[in-house]
């Protein structure tokens, strides 16, 4: 290993390899719409596939579409998993910085470092046991596909969904969701900040206050509401109806994210989504809970953006419009979401990048 090298956590509209997924299974529970599930899923697999690569995580093989198992960009691996949410167990990739003063024949570069966190279960709500192990068991598939190192934090509880970053030194995440119980007590806000700059290579920590969506189970991730595009820009869930029961806490998401400023001490540009009408399980003919329905949960990959819609038209266009100025040199493709919903969760949770 190079004691030379330093690490970088990239943006996630850098270059990427492919797309982690998780694939459902008659286990999980996904099992009472377990086809509905994978039909999306083969739908997001086969849009990511026209741009680069993807690996699927499948316990049980045979559920997933052949088309897809025959496919050249898709490679697939089998062990068990508890569930499919690749954004939070999946692993985290930091990029290496070469030193300046390396020279090839004293020194080999050195490869990207996979950080393997511990994923209890969104704070010990679910099962997790298999899926906390899935990053350490990719990286022994992984030398057929790419070369990684593995990097252990299990002594840290962590979810990818928790976090954003502008791949120059800026994080972004939530104080509900980090200081929620059963993740890393007792550490305090500071204790935890100085925790993720040192882990993930960050020079600096925004906190999020607001913009709770109701029916997360995920005690506020970050990328259920702020996202971060390139140009300084955050792309965020905004709320218009003052009789939605979450309008006054998005305001005052919106007049933080007015306060934030960048590294150079300037204003952050700002997209407002709208907020997708709200979303209820299905209980019969009754009104079951409501479900955390966003459009901040969209997925960047090479070339295009796979956006969370929710066959609202006239929303759903909204959406895109303003996803597509934050990223305009990319195709905008939408993919049904009112399955995944179902499950509280969209687009971005059931995915992780693999960057270059």
């Amino acid at each position: 290993m190079n004691r030379n090298t330093k690490f970088r956590l990239p943006a996630e509209w850098e270059p990427q390899w492919g797309v982690l997924l998780t694939w459902p299974h008659e286990a999980t529970d996904w099992s009472p719409y377990l086809q509905d599930i994978i039909n999306t899923m083969a739908d997001m697999a086969r849009a990511i596939v026209q741009y680069e690569k993807v690996m699927i995580v499948a316990f049980n093989e045979h559920l997933v579409p052949q088309d897809l198992l025959d496919h050249e960009r898709v490679s697939v691996v089998s062990f068990p998993t508890n569930d499919t949410w690749a954004r939070d167990h999946g692993p985290i990739t930091l990029l290496p910085v070469e030193s300046e003063g390396r020279t090839e024949e004293t020194e080999k570069p050195s490869l990207p470092r996979w950080l393997d966190f511990k994923f209890n279960g969104w704070g010990e709500k679910f099962v997790a046991d298999y899926d906390n192990l899935v990053p350490m068991k990719l990286r022994a598939f992984s030398d057929f596909l790419f070369s990684v190192d593995l990097e252990d934090h299990e002594d840290f509880v962590l979810e990818g969904g928790s976090i954003e970053c502008d791949g120059q030194g800026t994080l972004l995440t939530t104080s509900q969701c980090l200081m929620a119980p059963h993740r890393n007590q007792p550490l305090t806000r500071q204790q935890i900040e100085e925790q993720l700059k040192q882990r993930l290579r960050a020079n600096r920590v925004l906190w999020i206050d607001h913009g709770n969506l109701v029916g997360d189970d995920t005690d506020g991730h970050v990328d259920t509401i702020v996202r971060m595009a390139p140009g300084n820009t955050l792309v965020y869930q905004g709320c218009d109806n003052p009789a939605d029961e979450q309008y006054a806490d998005f305001l005052e998401l919106e007049a933080q994210l007015q306060s934030l400023r960048t590294m150079e001490g300037k204003p952050y540009r700002l997209l407002r989504l709208p907020m997708p009408d709200a979303v209820y399980e299905e209980q019969g003919e009754e009104k079951g809970q409501r479900l955390p329905a966003t459009y901040a949960n969209f997925l960047v990959i090479n070339g295009a953006v796979l956006v969370p819609v929710y066959n609202q038209p006239e929303k759903d266009r909204q959406a895109i419009d303003v996803i597509q100025q934050a990223f305009p040199n990319r195709e905008m493709i939408p993919i049904d979401s009112r399955t995944i919903i179902r499950q509280h969760g969209a687009v971005h949770c059931l995915t992780m990048q693999i960057p270059e």
